[in-house]
């Protein structure tokens, strides 16, 4: 079964080579992996074409999730997971244990549980993320699987569709919502993390920008005729604060 690992670049190159070192030091071998740069001016392209195996394509983008539509559309592989810049694969077995679960339980996605860690010193640990098992009811509480660890079937984006442009810095949620919600995929959970990613993401990185998250995710349940209570963003919130007192290297 081949796997397409997708990475989104741009001036990335501080921390691009823990993405890329992290793939190719995978056990697993039939792993299609895919840089999709939005034309950086740094030395992103210089570290990503010093891995002979990786695939890059260079241009002007629309943003993140343009950049992800762009690799999905140009993935060869059974099962499709994004790997951002940031992020970096935790052991040299995560894309096995993938496999293995995919195989084993014959599910449309896999997801598992991340790991946020200092932006500079990334053995220190600052939020642990558990995603615990899977209830469609508690996507009504705001629950969300990790999106750089939910790995899914072509299949799935070739019958639900591709990340909604429509959505600035929420479109990773709206197509969570889509395909375990509205379109009822099948899952399956493996309690380890699999991913660690460095502090610092696009939605969280000002006030106006968790705002615009907060506006993004009423409209993601309304589009996707998803239960959305008055509650659901108030416990979401409330959910995360063990993670951060939860913590292990």
């Amino acid at each position: 079964m081949k796997i397409s690992i997708i990475t989104i670049t741009y001036n990335s190159g501080k921390t691009v080579e823990d993405t890329l070192k992290s793939v190719a030091a995978q056990s697993y071998q039939n792993i299609e992996h895919l840089v999709i740069d939005g034309a950086s001016t740094d030395n992103t392209l210089d570290i990503v074409r010093s891995f002979p195996n990786v695939k890059v394509i260079s241009e002007p983008d629309k943003g993140i999730y343009d950049a992800m539509n762009k690799g999905v559309k140009a993935a060869s592989g059974d099962i499709i997971g994004i790997l951002n810049s940031d992020d970096y694969y935790t052991d040299t077995e995560v894309i096995s244990k993938v496999i293995t679960a995919f195989n084993d339980t014959h599910s449309q996605s896999v997801y598992g549980d991340l790991q946020y860690v200092d932006k500079e010193n990334t053995d220190v640990v600052v939020r642990n993320w558990v995603s615990g098992d899977f209830n469609r009811k508690n996507l009504t509480m705001g629950w969300m699987p990790p999106h750089p660890t939910f790995f899914l079937k072509r299949e799935v984006y070739e019958n639900s569709g591709i990340f909604n442009l429509d959505f600035k810095i929420g479109a990773d949620v709206e197509f969570i919502l889509r395909t375990l919600g509205k379109d009822q995929i099948t899952t399956h959970y493996i309690p380890e993390v699999l991913v660690k990613m460095r502090t610092g993401g696009e939605s969280n990185r000002s006030l106006k920008n968790r705002f615009q998250l907060l506006k993004e995710y009423h409209k993601a349940y309304k589009l996707n005729k998803l239960e959305y209570k008055f509650y659901t963003i108030p416990y979401r919130i409330i959910s995360k604060i063990p993670q951060f007192f939860n913590l292990k290297s």
